[in-house]
């Protein structure tokens, strides 16, 4: 196996659970038809300018022709060539490694696409032609009982008529749809020749209550792989495995790990197939209390865990209380409790019935209540064979429902049957996935930037203490763990949920008398916030438009996406707000709008404080920090494909900057702060090591954030850097400021980041309204 490519570093003492094939950060593109490889070339000079150590790159394997994902997984044996094929991916990675840059790599192993035409995924292809018999009938969970024998397949625009159904030679057709003929039933009438297929083409309506084979979450045309079969693991893992073997990728991304059977023996497996040079993080989203599995054989997660915690110490838990109050007043929805309940019950009983009755089948009508109920109390997204098993919490719920008893007996079948286990675990995932981030977070919305993936919308607020304590046991036990703020899959980017918390400053902004001509009042307090998050920004009525259909086709309270409400939908642009910010913000006392909150300056400076201290923390805390492409300056995104759009790389601003030129507004700011970062991650990785938490005195201490990290330079455990950030600096501001509130740094001189020869230092005890005086958030070196 060749060696992971490493730039020389200026330092040596990188920590010994940190490897030299981790990456300092990695920089995340969205790859597809119009943004191929030889266009992710041409960002590779930037990326290194940045200081980005590796390019994480969405799925490259073949896909479903003109997807702008790649997630739809039709072949595993090569790289899809709309891309650019295999040499446009080794190509790049040659231009990656000249520029001291090296690549990993998103993979799908959960799913694979049913995709049109149909024999694009040939095994899947195979096993509808030859059913159970085929080789490749072990690669897809079909439960061909349930079927009578035929898998369903709900690709069909409406109810079959079989008029409309023609065989050709060994096809069956549909309108544009090609099917296999099972062999020696051509020519068979056409009903008979039906009924001895191996699939029955149907309504895709009829998934909901019909399908029979595993799929992921509510999407029936990805359809699920058992790549706990060894030899399916093989087959679909061959190339990846070629391309970290020639060095071609460094690290892979593991997507929904919680949708396989055994998510822990999959990652041994995978980790005994790259060795230990390669650097392996899961897409996991863990509950605020849950921890991932200390014997998982990767480097962590891909760090939603730490968006939380980050988002979370910039919201005000005062705040939060009174928006809930005002939004459940303003709208007459329930509390998030009783929402989150009531969406697993909606989604396990109406979009994941053919799961539930899967599951049911499996355990006996005899436990079905009983599993009903366990899978909407679960308070986290799956058990693991040998975890702690069911959190005692969801055991009593579910008592209260069915009885001790019911529960205690399904109890006992997750422990002695592994396929039941199995099968549960993925359902339990499927269902937390689809209720929580698909319906409840869009249905609840005190606040938005709190429902985000991994969130706790019902208490979002995260104390300086808990915040401290968790980057601490991330040094400790995952120092190597992804750790992101915007992502393809986050509903708003960083920098729009950082100006939305400030909200959580000023909940009087909310409310207020319900929307004229019997407007939604839940859509109109979310367009109100999405607005306000978005701001000024390119085509902003129409992205505002397209982000509250899909929100309400999520909620799904007045329209959804299998049954729209046309005349309901028809209205949904008339409730976006005008464009500046002075109509959402209240003018002075008197004004028509009932409450008085901060002005336009004052809440553009209170965003400003968010978006830079969100930045420093996520770009100095431990972890491998991840760039989500465009985020290194301001970067305003709602939910996708609104995220997805092409990414704007501020090469020229960079190159301005780097010129000496003094930053002009928020954008710079956080360009400069984060090409500082990253830059000082790269060539001083051990100033990213060990983590000090500091705690500021006087009056104003909870409105600082501080923590000390790494060695500095000749100093021996000392630590060289330290971050500062202003946390609720509207509330700061209405206390009457820092006053004397002081922050006693660790012994040495400090300056701030890249002014270290021409910025007066500090010493010891620093006033913070010093130290703060010129920016909200900054990054002090040692220099003496």
């Amino acid at each position: 196996m060749s060696q992971p490519y490493a730039r020389p570093r200026s330092e040596p003492d990188v920590p010994t659970a940190v490897t030299q094939a981790s990456p300092t950060s990695t920089y995340r593109l969205q790859l597809g038809p119009d943004f191929p490889f030889a266009a992710a070339g041409e960002a590779v000079s930037h990326l290194a300018s940045l200081g980005v150590s590796h390019l994480h790159l969405s799925p490259v394997l073949e896909a479903v022709p003109g997807s702008d994902h790649g997630y739809d997984v039709t072949d595993h044996t090569r790289v899809r060539p709309e891309l650019g094929g295999e040499p446009g991916l080794r190509a790049l990675a040659e231009t990656a490694r000249a520029h001291g840059l090296g690549l990993v790599l998103d993979i799908v192993p959960n799913h694979m696409a049913v995709p049109r035409p149909l024999h694009l995924n040939r095994p899947l292809w195979e096993v509808l032609r030859e059913g159970p018999h085929s080789p490749y009938a072990r690669w897809f969970d079909i439960d061909w009982e349930a079927g009578g024998g035929q898998v369903l397949l709900p690709v069909l625009a409406g109810p079959l008529s079989p008029g409309e159904l023609t065989a050709d030679g060994e096809l069956l057709r549909h309108g544009d749809h090609v099917f296999p003929l099972r062999a020696g039933t051509a020519g068979l009438p056409l009903p008979e020749l039906l009924a001895a297929q191996w699939y029955r083409p149907a309504w895709w309506r009829e998934a909901r209550t019909q399908l029979n084979y595993r799929r992921f979450f509510t999407i029936s045309e990805l359809i699920g792989v058992r790549v706990e079969d060894p030899g399916v693991f093989e087959a679909t893992h061959a190339k990846v495995l070629e391309l970290v073997r020639d060095g071609v990728a460094e690290g892979l991304r593991i997507d929904h790990v919680d949708g396989l059977a055994d998510p822990q023996e999959y990652l041994r497996r995978l980790r005994t197939a790259v060795g230990d040079g390669c650097w392996v993080v899961v897409e996991k989203i863990l509950a605020r209390r849950e921890r991932l599995p200390r014997d998982w054989p990767v480097a962590g997660t891909t760090g939603y865990d730490a968006l939380h915690r980050v988002d979370g110490l910039f919201t005000d838990p005062e705040g939060v209380r009174e928006l809930a109050a005002r939004y459940v007043e303003f709208t007459g929805l329930p509390d998030w409790e009783e929402t989150a309940a009531a969406c697993a019950r909606e989604v396990l009983t109406g979009d994941l019935a053919a799961e539930l009755a899967a599951l049911e089948r499996l355990a006996g009508p005899e436990h079905a209540a009983a599993v009903r109920e366990l899978l909407i109390a679960f308070p986290v997204y799956r058990p693991y064979p040998g975890g702690p098993g069911l959190p005692p919490r969801a055991l009593e719920r579910a008592a209260e429902a069915v009885g001790a008893e019911a529960v205690a007996s399904v109890r006992d079948l997750l422990l002695r049957d592994p396929a039941f286990a199995a099968r549960f675990a993925q359902t339990s995932a499927a269902l937390r996935a689809k209720s929580l981030e698909d319906r409840a977070f869009y249905r609840y919305a005190p606040l938005l930037s709190a429902t985000e993936v991994g969130g706790d919308p019902g208490d979002p607020a995260v104390p300086v203490a808990e915040f401290h304590a968790y980057c601490a046991e991330l040094e400790r036990d995952w120092p190597a763990s992804g750790t992101v703020l915007s992502t393809h899959d986050t509903k708003r980017s960083a920098d729009v949920r950082a100006r939305i918390a400030v909200l959580s400053q000023a909940p009087g902004l909310m409310g207020g008398p319900a929307p004229a001509d019997g407007a939604d009042p839940q859509l109109a307090w979310v367009a109100r916030q999405s607005a306000l998050g978005l701001g000024e920004a390119p085509d902003r009525a129409t992205r505002l438009t397209e982000a509250l259909l899909k929100s309400a086709r999520e909620a799904g309270l007045r329209t959804t996406w299998t049954d729209p409400d046309a005349a309901y939908e028809a209205g949904i642009d008339a409730l976006v707000p005008g464009p500046g910010i002075e109509a959402l913000l209240p003018g002075p006392p008197g004004d028509p709008v009932d409450v008085v909150g901060p002005g336009a300056a004052e809440f553009a400076g209170a965003a400003r404080a968010n978006v830079l201290g969100m930045t420093l923390l996520h770009l100095a805390m431990p972890g491998v920090p991840e760039i989500y492409q465009g985020a290194e300056t301001e970067y305003r995104a709602l939910v996708d494909p609104d995220n997805r759009r092409p990414a704007r790389f501020p090469r020229e601003e960079l190159a301005r900057l780097d010129a000496g030129a003094a930053p002009q507004g928020a954008a710079d700011e956080k360009l400069a702060l984060t090409a500082a970062l990253l830059r000082l991650r790269r060539d001083r990785p051990g100033l990213f090591s060990g983590y000090a938490p500091l705690a500021a005195r006087g009056p104003a201490a909870g409105h600082c954030v501080a923590f000390a990290r790494g060695a500095g330079p000749g100093a021996g455990a000392s630590p060289g850097l330290v971050a500062v950030a202003t946390r609720l600096s509207l509330r700061l501001a209405g206390a009457g400021g820092w006053r004397d509130t002081a922050l006693a740094l660790p012994p040495g001189r400090w300056a701030p980041l890249g002014q270290e020869g021409s910025y007066g230092s500090y010493l010891g005890e620093t006033p913070l309204a010093e130290l703060l005086r010129d920016r909200p958030a900054v990054a002090l070196l040692r220099v003496e």
